[in-house]
């Protein structure tokens, strides 16, 4: 009696990982990403491992970041908008690295997935490779993993990692930031990618119901948004990079205004002993934040520690610079100051 070989090609497919075809989406990968490519990549995707030639530095210093788009991946399964989350990404692991004042060099993809499509993958790394194009940055390489029993069909992860330089003197730590000065924001255009797991639970989306119902959720129009909640809730993080790029040398600190909101991020570029001021009527809150407030009853201490509210980037500068960097940033606005002692107080 003899029995198949479960190492076997075809036993391996049956098992839900069909390597011919990973194979396949390889080439269509390295295709895509070539339109994202500096001069300084010495090997394309298809290796073991990519290569990339840093230039001509003074005294370099290399600044990486890593993230993944969260549960904002069950929405873009549910409608089946992939792209977008490819952009949010790049987009956020860019963002983040910027906080230094640092250039993005080259960034690398992991999808882990159970029965998602190969249009569907493929999606998934155009949106990075877009990303990646406007902000300079070479999409040098990736992994796609098929994991079955690890995810539910047709689920998938998305994960990212980027690597950056900036040159030693030109670091921006928040060590310079002192007593009085202005902090300036930026706004965001939505949720960016945190918050997803409170928003699909008020709303009861991607929950593992049923998937026609949450569907029509999503596709539906709300007073004060631009188009569905889907919309809404799939528009890809704002890049600051093109924004900052200009008036970095007048920084002396960047936060991010990710998980954790204002209060989560902004204390985390102070120096010991200093906090913030911040005023919040210099700023309305988006229609999207204000939708999710009253949908779950949440007081606005738990609006602004589980999500921007509105604002993407505030920068910390000295008082006599913030005319000039505010003049150009033409959708800034002066939302607080440094002051002594610690965390956030709103006035």
């Amino acid at each position: 009696m003899t029995s198949q070989k479960p190492d076997t090609p075809d036993a391996y497919a049956a098992a839900g990982v069909d390597v011919d075809a990973a194979e396949a989406l390889v080439d269509r990968f390295a295709g895509l990403a070539m339109s994202a490519r500096r001069p300084e990549v010495l090997a394309d995707v298809g290796p073991f491992a990519g290569l990339f030639k840093l230039g001509s530095y003074d005294e370099p210093v290399l600044v990486a970041s890593t993230d993944s788009v969260g549960t904002k991946v069950k929405i873009a399964g549910l409608l089946g908008r992939y792209e977008g989350v490819g952009h949010d990404l790049v987009n956020h692991c860019v963002n983040d690295v910027l906080t230094t004042g640092a250039e993005p060099l080259f960034f690398l993809d992991y999808i882990g997935n159970c029965g998602l499509s190969d249009d569907a993958k493929a999606a998934l790394v155009a949106g990075c490779v877009a990303a990646c194009r406007e902000a300079g940055c070479a999409l040098l390489g990736g992994e796609t993993a098929d994991m079955p029993g690890t995810y539910a069909d047709g689920d998938f992860d998305l994960v990212g990692f980027v690597v950056g330089v900036v040159e030693r003197d030109a670091v921006i730590d928040g060590s310079g930031i002192r007593e009085g000065d202005a902090l300036i924001a930026l706004p965001s255009n939505g949720l960016h990618t945190n918050g997803y797991s409170l928003v699909r639970r008020l709303f009861n989306i991607g929950m593992g119901g049923d998937p026609a119902v949450e569907r029509a959720v999503l596709e539906r129009n709300y007073p004060g948004l631009e188009g569905t909640l889907g919309d809404a809730l799939l528009e890809p993080h704002r890049p600051y990079l093109s924004d900052l790029r200009p008036v970095l040398s007048r920084l002396r600190g960047i936060a991010h205004i990710t998980g954790g909101g204002i209060p989560g991020n902004l204390p985390r570029i102070l120096p010991d002993r200093l906090g913030a001021r911040l005023d919040r009527e210099s700023w309305r809150t988006p229609a999207l934040f204000r939708l999710i407030q009253e949908t779950g009853d949440l007081d606005e201490a738990d609006l602004l520690r589980a999500f921007n509210a509105g604002v993407g980037v505030i920068v910390a500068v000295a008082p006599e610079d913030a005319a000039e960097v505010s003049q150009q940033l033409p959708e800034s606005w002066v939302i607080g100051e440094v002051t002594r002692g610690e965390g956030v107080d709103w006035s």
